[in-house]
């Protein structure tokens, strides 16, 4: 979700194949070093998504995640500084950073929207833009009027499990629980929006949805996987938020999951990727229930 690495996809895991079976062939302790721009940091995992140069005889610039053995290093950088760091490659397929150093502070990863957008806050209203979802057909948030809606973003070729794939499947989570209970089902609604519009079209977004909804397609009828314009695309990711940018088919991205009430206003709001979906479903049942007014108390 990260920053593009100059290549595509495929040539991205063909070069970790032979960087792994390379390292496979040596015994000792290596160290590289690293120099690059922090996309995003997963606390609980002491993690680091990083948009790499070119490391000589590790790999070739691009987007990785890399593991942190550096508490204070870790406590100190956050996203968008611009870091120093050594790559300790002890066995294969095991590598992590050590002795950080933020060297300056980078806005390469904010949206190449133009001027600074306002960001919606609790109680405002999000922004109608036409999506266009799995089936092809136009849907808009206002026509979910009425109804709690929990929307995401994603895109289908992203590389990394604990990021989009993680997300679609915390959403998959919910879509599971809320059908337990057929009136709660009928009455919310679940969007996951493609920051890859190029790419994610309506056959490529229902392939990658079904599985998510256990290849049963009537699970479309309450999750909608929609695209939009590029300029319609960044007005959603400005008012919710996010981070984002493209290049070579390679996309970087911060996260967000935002809860829509009934009157389409913003109810909450969960960054990043470490909520858990029974809180998230609790507070879309929470939006199903009418707040009653201090008079209707009295």
């Amino acid at each position: 979700m990260e920053k593009s690495a100059k290549f595509n996809l495929v040539r991205f895991g063909l070069l970790v194949s032979a960087f792994l079976l390379l390292v496979s062939c040596g015994n000792s302790r290596k160290t590289y070093v690293l120099t690059g721009r922090i996309i995003s940091k997963l606390s609980s995992k002491q993690l680091l998504i990083v948009n790499n140069d070119d490391i000589p005889g590790f790999m070739p610039a691009m987007t990785m995640p890399y593991e942190v053995k550096d508490p204070d290093g870790f406590a100190q950088v956050q996203p968008e500084d611009v870091i120093r760091a050594e790559v300790v490659v002890e066995k294969p397929n095991q590598f992590y950073l050590e002795h950080l150093m933020v060297t300056g502070r980078s806005g390469a990863g904010s949206s190449p929207a133009g001027p600074a957008r306002h960001v919606l806050m609790i109680g405002e209203k999000a922004p109608d833009v036409p999506l266009v979802n799995q089936d092809g057909k136009t849907v808009r948030f206002s026509q979910f009027k009425g109804k709690p809606v929990l929307l995401t973003f994603i895109y289908t070729r992203c590389p990394f499990p604990d990021y989009c794939p993680l997300l679609s499947r915390q959403f998959a989570a919910i879509q599971k629980d809320l059908a337990k209970n057929p009136e709660e089902y009928k009455k919310t609604h679940l969007l996951s929006i493609s920051l890859d519009p190029n790419y994610d079209k309506p056959p490529i977004l229902r392939a990658y949805g079904l599985p998510y909804m256990e290849n049963d397609p009537k699970g479309f009828q309450h999750w909608d996987f929609v695209s939009t314009t590029p300029d319609d695309l960044q007005k959603l990711v400005g008012s919710f938020g996010l981070e984002y940018s493209e290049e070579n088919s390679q996309i970087s991205h911060s996260m967000n999951t935002i809860l829509l009430a009934p009157d389409g206003t913003i109810a909450n709001m969960w960054p990043g990727n470490e909520w858990k979906p029974d809180e998230v479903a609790d507070a879309m049942r929470h939006a199903l229930t009418p707040i009653q007014s201090t008079d209707e108390h009295r």
